[in-house]
């Protein structure tokens, strides 16, 4: 699963798990042992990319934020795949 956040909700997560974590950038950040590439949290910084849910409820825990708080949609694994699947499907139909 995946966790989609309204525009501009999941940047503010993740800067209130970097002031929760007392870290000053998301580089920092990579020192508490999270396995991610920096490229990729940029892209969940960047909101390019949607949150798994393994590692929300990760930073959640770490950074002491109760995630029933917040204001979530959890979307299937395979959520934009799909998507792109049924716009590609139409272009190809206009042709």
């Amino acid at each position: 699963m995946r966790i989609k956040f309204e525009s501009g909700e999941q940047r503010s997560f993740l800067k209130k798990v970097l002031f929760n974590s007392n870290c000053p950038s998301l580089r920092a950040f990579l020192q508490f042992g999270f396995d991610i590439p920096y490229s990729t949290l940029k892209n969940y910084y960047s909101e390019k990319r949607l949150l798994p849910e393994k590692l929300f409820y990760d930073l959640c825990a770490f950074s002491k934020i109760n995630p029933s708080e917040l204001k979530v949609l959890f979307v299937d694994e395979h959520w934009g795949q799909i998507k792109g699947g049924k716009v590609s499907k139409r272009m190809k139909k206009n042709n």
